[in-house]
């Protein structure tokens, strides 16, 4: 087989879509080339060259290998190639960042040749992408005197590879591109339907702002007109990146208006410049942090205030807004790094210091957070090998300390897990820290490029501190296309072999497991006190801590086993009151975001924050539905405090779960899912005999704010509207307009219903199966005026529901059910009036793979209401997605319509709803 020759086929096809070559990461490809470039009469040879030295991946590929072993031959003088001569090809090891490069430079720089070896080492001393068998290496060189060895890990000692980089500008001129008005999800910048192509960076670039060719074009005008300035991306009135963290969508930008991060590396673009008026989503920004750009809250507007100082609201009770300067696109801006300041010409427009931290602008001066943790890993090493204490070389992390000031729960937790911080000090919110990860969790649509950045980063195999980690194949589970065929079962081989528990097995032994991956996470959280990270942003766990993150971040916490972040402040959420017997803890969800919004005045006082949730009384499945929700209240992350009794219940829930992942035959060789219900039984133990009760803040904690939600006060299910029509566009498709039932007077249409996604649980689907039962005995028959999409988000769900009667209920009224032996090759474009039972997954609410109708109204229980995720607009209306409770998704769709409070209370009589009663325990120390 000719690989070069189905290449360059490849090559002509990509031409046909305006792009280039495809990099290359596969051994046997580049060993051809390679043979090409040695025969000095091959015809391709001149294409190969160009093909070798600025289009193969980096790091620890199979092409990375062979091209680095090849390189090594023409420094050692065994293979002549003119055009790369040894001092280019040190040059060109130096771009590869670790791996096989690595391997190929030790091997060069503690050889026989001197003058080779300096060289090396000379190379050397500008990388940190050094794992363990790298520095034994090192170790045992130089304590057997190699003056080599020493002299490289003097340079790491003195962190020169980060101290001889050149300093970032003073003053980096801008030119603004409002991308949206009102909060842009990063749908808008890399849309769920093209994640089939984030490992093809090229590719995926050409669907940025939803493959608006217009917008696209304005950008490259743009760029064109102001070739010395950079391009600042813009969410005016509104936040940039809400929904996910989304690290292609931060390459798409990068790629359309960054820097080129080595002229040998294709489509690798960092340090993009992304602004909102209210700022940037935490779990985005992270992802900005990863490629070492700059995001900036401009503050550009804001609340009118009246002569008493009270903010001025209009008719539906919002704040109106004023402009405080103009970022209209096309405006020149200066970020002066220096002083911390935006201007405008000579005017000063803001304080910019948040976006330019100490740590933020190490970010930008190393090309990225990797290089920064790796390097302070790599000089804390070296100093140690040499017996030295380290030179304070990197900005100190920021220790703050309150005497005589409680903690917080998430204080606590990271107190606990914090690492390299000063001994027997107190951390408080506002703090710098490095922490011990124990659970990871990367899913299918963000795996790829998880796996390519581990690759990048040179590593190998899962850090021996995680306690367990997860690879999904949720995201894309309810279509196996051709797309997820070719994509799927690869990245499922690299993480199994990297050592994460995965959806499917390589091997073929068990079957493929699609479960939700907050929902895995959610089980395999086995401790209140863990720290949790996973690649989505709805890795909110109702035990321990969990933040979503970017795949970068997810890879570096596999590799490292650490993250680094500020410890967030809290925001502590109580309970007053009682539920209605006839009411959803959905619709206290919902309540509770719009209770807030109204007791502060319209700011959410959630954004950026940890949310300390008093739930107290409900386990881990039931409390994980306010958790799940707190992405869209743009909070940093949540923290259940639980009751011992509870806590202990969902602890068992868990080990239960894990032990059918077990029977299944999902452990690997390290028994990682044996070893978390160990760590559960002593959690358990713990809890019961009083040596560690179940996580609760100390009562003289501080918070930012305190939230009261008075359950007498949701009188009706509340929904999450999109408010797709209101005038002020920068108000459309947020999760902050929360409805009464009432409000739609039990007329609007409804063209499809949802019944899926993290957000439900096993109650949900009994909920269902009930109220099925409940319209027939009161109708004579089920009928449904609309389409009913029901996706259970696990296989041990369905099996539950089968074992006590449920899904017997649901495969009655259904006209379609799920089939893993014969899945669906292609994604639905209509829909008929009945109930689909889907396999289980993130199905509608992912957006990626099946869609409701363009211009339809669904109604759903999921959690993303933004433009084009689960609706498209058609040529006659705007695509709507409305939230809410199970109850309210089921009835709208047998009636086609939104029901009135007396048809909905009709329908669910008699039905066991999630209840929820507050704590009367004090839930502090």
């Amino acid at each position: 087989m000719n690989t070069y020759s189905d290449y360059i086929k490849e090559i002509e096809e990509r031409k046909g879509l305006g792009l280039h070559p495809k990099p290359i990461e596969g051994a046997e490809l580049l060993s051809e080339i390679i043979s090409q470039i040695e025969d000095l009469n091959n015809p391709h040879r001149e294409d190969s060259l160009k093909f070798f030295i600025y289009n193969t991946l980096p790091g620890t590929t199979s092409a990375a290998g062979v091209k680095a072993q090849f390189l090594k031959k023409i420094i050692l003088g065994e293979s002549d190639v003119e055009e790369i001569t040894p001092t280019f090809a040190f040059e060109l090891l130096s771009h590869m960042k670790g791996g096989p490069s690595i391997e190929v430079l030790l091997d060069l720089a503690l050889g026989d040749n001197n003058t080779i070896a300096k060289e090396a080492a000379e190379v050397l001393k500008t990388q940190v992408f050094l794992y363990d068998a790298d520095t034994a290496r090192l170790e045992e060189a130089y304590k057997s005197g190699s003056a080599i060895a020493k002299a490289i890990l003097e340079s790491y000692a003195q962190a020169e590879f980060f101290t001889k980089l050149p300093e970032v500008a003073e003053e980096i001129k801008v030119v603004t591109y409002i991308a949206g008005v009102g909060d842009i999800s990063t749908d808008l910048l890399s849309p769920g339907g093209d994640a089939h192509s984030r490992s093809d960076r090229e590719l995926h670039g050409q669907c940025i702002f939803e493959h608006n060719k217009a917008m696209q074009q304005e950008l490259t005008a743009l760029k064109e007109e102001h070739p010395d300035k950079r391009v600042m991306l813009i969410a005016e009135k509104g936040t940039m990146g809400v929904g996910s963290s989304r690290m292609s969508g931060v390459n798409n930008v990068a790629l359309w208006t960054g820097i080129q991060a080595s002229p040998y590396v294709p489509f690798i673009n960092i340090a993009p410049i992304i602004a909102g008026t209210n700022g940037v989503s935490p779990i985005f920004l992270t992802t900005v942090g990863v490629t070492g750009g700059i995001g900036i809250d401009l503050k550009n507007w804001k609340s009118k205030k009246d002569a008493d100082g009270n903010t001025v609201v209009d008719a539906n009770g919002d704040p109106i807004l004023e402009q405080v300067y103009s970022v209209e696109t096309g405006t020149v801006l200066t970020i002066n790094t220096k002083e911390k300041k935006l201007y405008k010409g000579d005017e000063e427009l803001m304080d910019i210091s948040a976006s330019l931290t100490p740590q933020k602008v190490e970010f930008i001066k190393a090309g990225g957070s990797y290089a920064v943790v790796f390097g302070k890993k790599i000089q804390t090493f070296a100093a140690k090998i040499l017996g030295i204490e380290a030179p304070m070389v990197f900005a100190p992390s920021k220790e703050i300390s309150h005497d005589g000031q409680g903690l917080t729960a998430v204080e606590k937790i990271f107190n606990k897990n914090a690492v390299g911080t000063t001994p027997g000090k107190t951390l408080h919110a506002g703090s710098d820290v490095r922490v011990e990860v124990n659970i990871v969790g990367s899913q299918d649509t963000t795996g790829l490029m998880t796996s390519q950045e581990l690759e990048a980063m040179a590593a190998t195999v899962i850090s021996p501190i995680v306690d367990g980690a997860y690879q999904s194949g949720c995201h894309t589970a309810s279509v196996w296309d051709k797309k997820a065929q070719a994509n799927i079962p690869k990245l499922m081989q690299f993480m199994n072999d990297f050592g994460l528990i995965t959806a499917r097995d390589p091997k073929g032994n068990y079957p493929a497991m699609t479960d939700v991956i907050h929902k895995v996470l959610n089980d395999i959280t086995v401790s209140d006190w863990d720290i949790i990270i996973g690649g989505d942003s709805h890795t909110r766990m109702s035990k321990g801590v969990a933040f979503g993150a970017d795949s970068g971040t997810v890879a570096l916490a596999l590799a490292t086993g650490e993250a680094s972040m500020p410890i967030p402040e809290s925001v502590k959420v109580t309970f007053k009151g009682e539920m209605k017997s006839y009411m959803d803890f959905r619709d206290v969800v919902h309540a509770t975001q719009q209770q807030m919004l109204k007791q502060f005045g319209g700011e959410n006082v959630f954004q950026g924050r940890i949310i300390e949730v008093h739930i107290g009384t409900l386990t881990a499945d039931q409390a994980f539905t306010f958790t799940d929700w707190t992405a869209e209240m743009k909070a940093k992350a949540s923290i259940c405090i639980s009751e011992d009794e509870t806590l202990i219940e969902s602890l068992e829930i868990a080990k239960s779960r894990i032990q059918i992942m077990i029977d299944k035959g999902m452990d690997n060789a390290q028994k990682v899912l044996q070893g978390l219900i160990d760590k559960a039984n002593d959690r358990i133990t713990e809890i019961k005999s009083g040596a560690k009760p179940a996580l609760t803040p100390d009562a003289d904690a501080k918070y930012y704010a305190e939230v009261v939600i008075d359950l007498d006060a949701i009188a009706e299910p509340m929904i999450a509207d999109p408010d797709v029509n209101n005038e002020d566009v920068s108000k459309r498709y947020t999760h902050d307009t929360i409805r009464p039932l009432s409000y739609y007077g039990g007329v609007k249409k409804v063209d499809l219903g949802f019944v899926g996604s993290c957000m439900v649980h096993k109650g949900d689907m009994k909920i269902l199966a009930q109220m099925l039962k409940n319209i027939e005995s009161q109708n004579g028959k089920v009928e449904f005026k609309a389409p009913l999409v029901v996706a259970p988000p696990t296989y041990n769900i369905v099996d539950e529901l089968k074992a006590e009667g449920d899904w017997e209920v649901l495969q009655k009224y259904s006209g379609f059910e799920f089939d893993d032996n014969a899945p669906k090759a292609a994604a639905r474009t209509s829909y008929e009036n009945m109930l689909y039972l889907e396999r289980p997954g993130c199905n509608l609410c992912m957006g990626n793979q099946e869609k409701a109708e363009p211009g339809d109204t669904v109604m759903a229980t999921s959690t993303r209401l933004f433009q084009g995720r689960v609706v498209k607009d058609s040529d006659e209306k705007k695509g709507e997605s409305l939230l809410s409770s199970t109850p309210v998704v089921v009835l709208s769709t047998i009636l086609g319509r939104t029901p009135n409070l007396a048809e909905y209370e009709k329908a669910v009589e008699g039905i066991n709803l999630t209840k929820f009663k507050p704590s009367h325990k004090l839930l502090a120390n």
